[in-house]
């Protein structure tokens, strides 16, 4: 079994969109452990404010198995897949951390993790000490160098506040 870090999001009615996606990753998964909500600006565009969270679960699936699941997931939502890559998102399901597996044309793992507070922070919250194949540093020491590195806003909230 494959430990998987799943990152979701959404800008566009978020509550009702990221407890659907909730609903939908525990049908395919099974068990999901859910980090706090990251709430942050748009980044790379002008709109409303993201919504995201990270999902922590095991699979048997393989990585492209994987992300076929959560495409399906974002087509049920309607995701519009020709958008610009900054734009709007009803729903956004990115496949994070596979394991340690090491894959360059999967993106695995993920290079959005050293790049925005929205996907480290769910990360370190729910993986904090597991390391980072490439980085060879945890999560959650990761976290705590973005956080003196870098000038963001990210709000957090118990999961909750919309479950």
């Amino acid at each position: 079994m494959a430990k998987i870090h799943i990152n979701v999001g959404s800008n566009q009615d978020r509550e009702a969109n990221i407890v659907g996606a909730i609903e939908l990753l525990r049908l395919n998964f099974g068990d999901i452990k859910i980090s706090d909500i990251f709430e942050s600006p748009a980044q790379g565009f002008e709109g409303d404010d993201f919504y995201n969270i990270g999902i922590n679960t095991n699979t048997e699936l393989s990585v492209d198995d994987v992300n076929a699941v959560l495409k399906d997931i974002e087509k049920t939502f309607g995701r519009d897949r020709s958008a610009p890559k900054f734009s709007s998102r009803l729903i956004d399901l990115d496949l994070v951390v596979y394991d340690e597996i090491i894959d360059e044309k999967s993106n695995l793992p993920r290079n959005d993790i050293l790049l925005y507070s929205f996907v480290l922070a769910p990360l370190a919250q729910l993986s904090g000490s597991d390391i980072h194949p490439l980085e060879n540093k945890s999560f959650q020491q990761l976290w705590q160098e973005f956080q003196t590195k870098n000038q963001f806003h990210l709000s957090q909230y118990n999961i909750e506040k919309i479950l």
